[in-house]
């Protein structure tokens, strides 16, 4: 479920957006509940939320520097 792809994402709105942030964090909490070490699952799931974090970001904050 973790594996959202790009495009994806990019279509998404802001809401969605959240709300699939919300999902994946109560996924990851089940999942590190079930496992004490991180594995493959744990690592997908927290790179999808980095890209959705990444992405519902304003692009006025990235440009400026």
């Amino acid at each position: 479920m973790a594996i959202i792809k790009l495009s994806e994402m990019k279509k998404m709105d802001s809401k969605s957006k959240i709300e699939k942030i919300k999902e994946l964090k109560l996924e990851l909490m089940k999942s590190n509940v079930t496992a004490n070490k991180t594995n493959a699952k744990t690592k997908e799931i927290k790179r999808t939320i980095a890209r959705l974090i990444t992405l519902n970001t304003p692009k006025d904050v990235l440009k400026k520097k």
